[in-house]
């Protein structure tokens, strides 16, 4: 894949009234098995020239957070709600679905998986430690910020129940380079990552929301 590529997908496509993202769609193998444990996976991967569009993201944290919190992200969810938020199913359905990424104060994490767990597991959205989405309950309100921002810039990768899978690399108001850099790297870490590495890939495509697909692999 070069700049030519992405210069293509955007110069090509119809403008629409908003700002179009960037995909890069990932078709697996046919014979992939995703009914075996070890090919299923969900992991975040962090884009180096950023996503190119702010995403909505909530955290669940104790009393002595809340203030803190709440001048940084764009939802919180205080622990002594979890439970009432999860007994109206609409509710929690509606709550997960808005919001891209979910950190939560280790303390609430029992409350959280107990009650709201089963919403958040459905839409591959568990706050995950490995990707600093447990926020420690001494935490400033500096830590808070540098974690939102962090995360910002991490696209989830899920490899469930579908071959086809989409990643967000951009958006098309970005440079053709930084685009073409992040889906490298998307691209190097999804091979690396797949059992089997490109030797289950079929194809990959790029494209935008609303446009034709242009195959690059």
């Amino acid at each position: 894949m070069d700049v030519k590529n992405i210069q293509s997908l955007i110069e090509k496509s119809k403008k629409r009234r908003f700002k179009q993202t960037v995909e890069l769609i990932i078709n697996l193998k046919r014979e992939y098995d995703l009914n075996k444990s070890e090919n299923k996976f969900t992991e975040y991967v962090e884009l180096p020239k950023g996503k190119g569009k702010k995403v909505k993201i909530a955290a669940v944290v104790g009393p002595e957070l809340e203030k803190p919190a709440r001048e940084i992200f764009d939802f919180v969810l205080v622990k002594d709600k979890i439970k009432e938020i999860a007994e109206n199913r609409r509710q929690a359905k509606k709550l997960v679905r808005r919001y891209y990424i979910f950190v939560a104060q280790a303390s609430t994490m029992a409350d959280l998986g107990r009650y709201l767990g089963k919403y958040l597991s459905t839409k591959n959205k568990m706050p995950n430690p490995k990707y600093g989405m447990i926020i420690p309950d001494n935490a400033n309100q500096d830590f808070l910020r540098s974690i939102y921002n962090r995360l910002q810039n991490m696209v989830r990768v899920v490899v469930k129940t579908h071959k086809t899978i989409g990643i967000p690399i951009g958006t098309e108001d970005m440079k053709y380079e930084d685009i073409l850099e992040n889906a490298n790297h998307v691209l190097e870490y999804f091979i690396n990552r797949v059992p089997g590495n490109k030797n289950s890939i079929k194809s990959v495509y790029i494209k935008l929301t609303m446009s034709d697909s242009i195959k690059i692999m």
